[in-house]
C-alpha cells in the first residue's frame, strides 16, 4: 500500500496545533485499525498493525529512552527574544509566547543528563511541536551548550532531531547557529566521544544539515521524512512529480546517509548497546608469549584450494561475525552516495573487548566487485575506530574491486589508494584475515595490517586463475594450468611473508563445521589482539611501515624460497631434460647391418 506521506505527516502535525500533546486515538490514520487498547500506542505512540510512528513531544521522547527519573535538565531558563524586531502579520515574541505556554517549553529544544541501561549520556531533544523544531539562536545556544559540556564531562552525547525549515524569523543569525552548532560537535570528536543522532518525523532543514549529519552513528524511525528540503520546496521545484518515497529515511539508507533504520520499540536497546560498547574500557592482555602451532601444508594442488575458497557453502564474513563478536551493531553508508553490501562494518565485542570489524562479503546479488562506496564504506569504520580506540579485524574474502564504468565514474583509484593510505595510518592495533578468495586490490586495501592471517584453504593472488589464464593463453578454460604458477595457496603466501600466520580449518575445508572454523579464528584473534595491544601506536606504525616496506624485498627469508623453487625448476628442467634425451635416443634408427662383419 503506497501512503500519501505529506498529508499523513500534515494531519498529524497540524493535530497537535493548541494542544500540549498529541491527541490520544482510537482509529489509525494510515490503516483505519483500532489502536484504542494497545500498549505500544499509548506508550511509543506507534500503531501496532502498520508501526506507523506518530509525533511525541521532546519529553516524552526522554522518557521513553531514559531510566527512570535520570534525567536532569540542563539550561532550562534560556528563552527566545525577538532579536531582530521581526514584523509581520503577527507577533514573533507573540508567537513565541503562545508556543510556551501550550508546549510547556521554554524552546524546541530540551537538552540535559540521564542515564540509559546505566550508561551516562548527555541528551538533547528537539520538539516539532514548538515553531516546527527551528533552530534559532536559543536553540542553538542550548545545543552547542550540551555538546560542550558533555565534551568537559567525558559524556557521550545522544540528540533526537524532529526539525522543518530555518528560524526565518530571526534573519541571519538563525543561519550562524548552524556553524555553532557544528564547531561545538568537533569539539567533541575531538575528544573521542560517540555522537548518536536518531532522526524522527520530520529531520528537514538547517538541524539536519549542521550537527545532525555531524554523529559517529546516525539512524532514523521508520518512513520519516528526511532531507534539506521539504517535499513541498522539492516539489515546487519541479514540474515533475518526485519518485515515491524519495525523501524518507528508506531512501536516505539506500544511499549511504543513515546506519539504519530503527523502530521505536527497538531504540532503547540499541542505543544502550551502542553506549555499552562504544564506552568499554576492557583490554586483552596476553597472558603467554606462545604462538598457535604452524599449520602444516597438505599434498595437493593448487587448483583444489581454489575450489575450497570458492566453495558455496564456505563461511562468508556475515557468518564469522555473527559467530565470533557479541552485540555486534552494523553501519551503513559512505555518508555520500550509497551503501555497499558487499563490504559489512560494525562494532561488536570479542573476549568482553570492543572490536572494529570489516568484511568483505562475496555473496552478492549482482556478482559485482567492491565499489568505491565500499572502499569509502570501509574508511569510515577505519576513522571510528580510531577515535574510539578499538582493534580492526579486517576479512577479507572477494574477487577484486568492481570493474564498471560506473565505478570508474565515481573515484575507483582514488577510493582504493585512500583505503590503503587510510588503514596503513592508523594508530590501533590491525589484523586482517583471509577467510576465503583474497582477490587483488580488493583485497590489499584491506589487507594493511600489522598481522595478516590467512584461513588454511584460502587463497590470495593479483589476478584470478581465469584472468590470467585469458592473458596467457586467451583461454579460462586453463586456469587449473595457471593457478599452480600464481603461487595463491595459504601455504604459498606465508613462505613468501605475505601473511603471518596460517589458521587451521576443520577437516575437509571450513564449510564441513563453520563453528569449529569460527572457534580455531576466535583463538587466534584473541592471541594476536592481546599481544598487539601491548604496542604504543608509535610502535605499531613503525613496524608496519617496515612489513610492508620490505615486501618483496631480497632477504635472507625471500632469497630461501626463491632458492627453492629455482632447485624445484631446475629439478623439473633436468628431468624433462632426460626424458627428452631418452625419448630421442629410443627414437633414433638403428645403423644398418654389414653382412660382411660376420664373415
Amino acid at each position: 500500500m503506497m501512503r500519501n506521506f505529506t498529508s499523513i505527516v500534515g494531519s498529524v502535525m497540524s493535530s497537535r496545533n493548541g494542544q500540549t500533546e498529541p491527541p490520544v486515538r482510537e482509529i489509525c490514520l494510515v490503516c483505519d485499525q483500532s489502536m484504542a487498547f494497545s500498549d505500544l500506542y499509548s506508550t511509543l505512540r506507534v500503531c501496532p498493525i502498520c508501526r506507523f510512528h506518530y509525533s511525541l513531544t521532546a519529553r516524552e521522547r526522554i522518557e521513553s529512552l531514559a531510566d527512570t527519573e535520570s534525567f536532569h535538565e540542563i539550561n532550562r531558563s534560556i528563552s527566545s527574544l525577538d532579536p531582530l524586531s521581526f514584523s509581520s502579520r503577527g507577533s514573533y515574541k507573540q508567537r513565541i509566547f503562545n508556543d510556551q505556554r501550550r508546549t510547556g517549553l521554554t524552546e524546541a529544544v530540551v537538552t540535559g543528563r540521564c542515564s540509559i541501561s546505566g550508561s551516562s549520556v548527555m541528551m538533547i531533544a528537539l520538539d516539532f511541536g514548538f515553531m516546527g523544531g527551528t533552530m534559532g539562536c536559543v536553540v542553538g545556544e542550548k545545543v552547542a551548550l550540551a555538546l560542550e559540556q558533555a565534551a568537559r564531562r567525558n559524556l557521550p552525547v545522544i540528540a533526537v532531531i524532529t526539525s522543518g525549515g530555518a528560524r526565518f524569523q530571526e534573519g541571519v543569525l538563525s543561519l550562524m547557529q548552524m556553524a555553532k552548532t557544528s564547531i561545538a560537535a568537533v569539539q567533541l570528536a575531538n575528544k573521542g566521544l560517540p555522537f548518536i543522532v536518531v532522526l524522527a518525523n520530520p529531520a528537514t532543514g538547517q538541524t539536519y544539515a549542521s550537527f545532525a549529519s555531524l554523529a559517529d552513528i546516525i539512524v532514523a524511525e521508520p518512513e520519516a521524512i528526511v532531507g534539506f528540503s521539504s517535499i513541498r520546496a522539492l516539489q515546487e521545484s519541479t514540474e515533475t512529480p518526485l519518485p515515491a518515497l524519495s525523501q524518507t529515511a528508506e531512501a536516505k539508507l539506500k544511499n549511504g546517509l543513515l546506519d539504519g533504520i530503527v523502530d521505536r520499540s527497538k531504540l532503547r536497546t540499541l542505543l544502550a548497546i551502542i553506549l555499552e560498547n562504544l564506552g568499554r574500557q576492557y583490554r586483552l592482555t596476553s597472558a603467554e608469549k606462545s604462538r598457535t602451532q604452524a599449520v602444516e601444508p597438505h599434498r595437493t594442488d593448487a587448483w583444489d584450494y581454489v575450489q575450497l575458497a570458492r566453495h558455496e557453502d564456505r563461511p562468508t564474513s556475515s557468518d564469522y561475525i555473527r559467530s565470533m563478536f557479541g552485540n555486534f551493531v552494523e553501519i551503513h553508508g559512505d555518508r555520500a552516495s550509497a551503501d555497499d553490501d558487499a563490504v559489512i562494518c560494525g562494532f561488536g565485542q570479542l573476549g568482553a573487548q570492543t572490536i572494529m570489524a570489516i568484511g568483505q562479503e562475496r555473496r552478492r546479488a549482482d556478482g559485482r566487485g567492491i565499489s568505491p562506496s565500499g572502499f569509502r564504506k570501509a574508511q569510515r569504520a577505519f576513522d571510528m575506530a580510531e577515535k574510539f580506540k578499538l582493534p580492526v579485524v579486517t576479512l577479507l574474502d572477494s574477487r577484486g574491486p568492481d570493474v564498471s564504468i560506473e565505478a570508474e565514474q565515481h573515484g575507483l583509484c582514488n577510493a582504493i589508494a585512500t583505503t590503503i593510505a587510510r588503514m596503513s595510518g592508523n594508530g590501533m592495533p590491525t589484523i586482517a584475515v583471509v577467510i576465503g578468495e583474497g582477490g587483488s586490490e580488493a583485497a590489499l586495501a584491506f589487507g594493511v595490517a600489522d598481522r595478516v592471517l590467512m584461513m588454511e584453504n584460502a587463497i590470495y593472488s593479483t589476478i584470478s586463475p581465469e584472468g590470467a589464464a585469458e592473458l596467457i593463453y586467451q583461454d579460462e578454460g586453463r586456469a587449473e594450468e595457471v593457478a599452480e604458477s600464481l603461487k595463491l595457496t595459504a601455504h604459498n603466501c606465508r613462505e613468501y611473508g605475505i601473511v603471518d600466520l596460517l589458521v587451521q580449518e576443520p577437516p575437509g575445508g571450513a564449510h564441513t563445521d563453520t563453528e569449529e572454523a569460527a572457534r580455531q579464528l576466535r583463538r587466534v584473534l584473541l592471541q594476536e589482539i592481546a599481544e598487539l595491544q601491548s604496542k604504543s601506536s608509535r610502535s605499531l606504525l613503525k613496524d608496519r611501515y617496515k612489513k610492508f616496506r620490505n615486501m618483496g624485498e631480497y632477504s635472507s627469508y625471500f632469497r630461501a624460497a626463491i632458492t627453492r623453487e629455482a632447485n624445484a625448476l631446475q629439478g623439473f628442467v633436468s628431468s624433462g631434460v632426460r626424458r627428452i634425451a631418452r625419448r630421442q635416443q629410443e627414437e633414433q634408427p638403428s645403423p644398418p647391418q654389414n653382412s660382411a662383419m660376420f664373415d
